[in-house]
């Protein structure tokens, strides 16, 4: 197999490798041209794996690190049964995990064909006794692993983890939208935790993607979770040249922001940052139990259904439209295409986030939820049930006072 092939060659004239660390314009130029890897990589079947109802274990080509070429691994399905071309979706795993067999054939379920990518040189075999975190063997041409949070940052920044975690998904992009039976139009990308910040990161990158879902992660993590802030708060390389937001803007196509309201790791108020960068329609979802993992993570309906309604309508199945607090009552109204069923009002006067029953009005095509917010409210959201998925309101901040004696 040829693993540097003339695209390469080409980019890097585009993109030098060795830098001075303050040239973070020219860094900035070297990552927005990832974009320009729309030629679509070599590839081969991953030995020692079968081949079973339309799945398949690959390595593609990757990116050169450290001067020497790299790979990798990845699972591709298309759906066993198809009338004519069908949409696609890229996966990118999140801390500890790898190219799942099983995220791919979920979304061969819905309809999509999908890649399943491994970003950190691995394959899907097991370290037997492994600890947490560790649990996958590399293979021989594997390019980095994660180093911590952004750790690598000292490195040239075509050796950095996120460099080609980003390549990878640009690659893998190029690769789906290759393959026969799939529409290149309809190729979206979704992320869980450290690939949602991946995913964060490239729809401001590679404007191919039909629509972007990341779950969990985003960007501003210089001001997230207290290990995201003490890793970064002296890195000028993440806030000048990696912080999602910087290319955000860049992003039109539809997104779907998921997580859970307590999540550990990317709290409300910094996600909110990030839709709110994106120039594109956008959905949130917020299912007020959503706890934190792959498995958490890919197997609520929310985004196949948004995909869905992405590629089948071009656009979100549905939209915030209006939404404000007046005299204690909140309030929020929702374009829609569906039946809404159910209406809570999530919100934070403490430490944990509680939730009760909201008033719901509905129309051929909108639906109203309203409730009187509880006194010491800091924050709160609306959740409007529809067949099993959850459509979220933007956060609020607001302190609701007791009425005076």
């Amino acid at each position: 197999m040829k693993f540097i092939s003339s695209r390469f060659a080409a980019l890097s004239l585009l993109l030098p490798s060795a830098l001075p660390a303050a040239d973070f314009v020219a860094e900035r130029a070297q990552v927005l041209a990832l974009g320009q890897l729309t030629t679509p990589p070599a590839m081969a079947p991953a030995a020692g794996y079968g081949h079973e109802a339309g799945m398949r274990a690959i390595f593609f080509d990757a990116t050169p690190w450290k001067g020497k070429p790299t790979k990798v691994f990845a699972w591709l399905g298309l759906p066993e049964s198809r009338d004519g071309k069908v949409p696609g979706v890229v996966l990118v795993h999140g801390g500890g995990g790898t190219a799942f067999k099983e995220w791919v054939q979920k979304w061969n379920a819905h309809g999509f064909a999908a890649i399943a990518i491994a970003v950190e040189g691995q394959t899907d075999e097991r370290i037997p006794g492994a600890p947490a975190g560790a649990a996958w063997q590399r293979h021989a041409f594997g390019g980095p692993a994660r180093s911590g949070i952004y750790g690598d940052f000292a490195e040239p920044l075509a050796d950095q983890w996120m460099f080609h975690a980003v390549a990878d998904t640009v690659l893998a992009n190029s690769l789906l939208r290759a393959q026969p039976g799939v529409d290149a139009a309809r190729v979206g990308v979704c992320g869980i935790s450290w690939g949602g910040v991946i995913t964060s990161t490239v729809v401001g990158i590679d404007a191919r993607f039909a629509f972007g879902i990341p779950i969990y992660g985003c960007g501003a993590l210089d001001r997230a979770a207290d290990n995201y802030v003490r890793a970064l708060k002296d890195n000028a390389l993440y806030r000048e040249v990696w912080e999602p937001l910087l290319r955000l803007p860049r992003a039109t196509m539809p997104l779907l922001w998921l997580t859970g309201p307590r999540d550990a790791h990317f709290p409300l108020e910094v996600q909110q940052l990030c839709y709110r960068a994106a120039s594109g329609p956008r959905m949130i979802s917020v299912p007020f139990d959503m706890k934190h993992g792959h498995g958490a993570g890919w197997n609520p309906p929310d985004s196949y259904a948004f995909a869905k309604a992405v590629v089948e309508t071009g656009r979100p199945w549905a939209r915030e439209v209006a939404q404000d607090v007046r005299d204690g009552t909140a309030r929020v109204t929702f374009e829609v295409a569906g039946a809404v069923g159910a209406a809570t009002l999530v919100f934070r006067r403490g430490a944990d986030w509680e939730q009760f029953p909201a008033e719901l009005e509905t129309s051929s095509s909108h639906a109203t939820a309203t409730a009187i917010v509880p006194p010491g409210t800091i924050a709160y959201y609306f959740n409007l049930e529809a067949s099993g998925t959850i459509l979220s309101s933007e956060l609020r901040a607001v302190t609701i006072r007791s009425a005076s004696p």
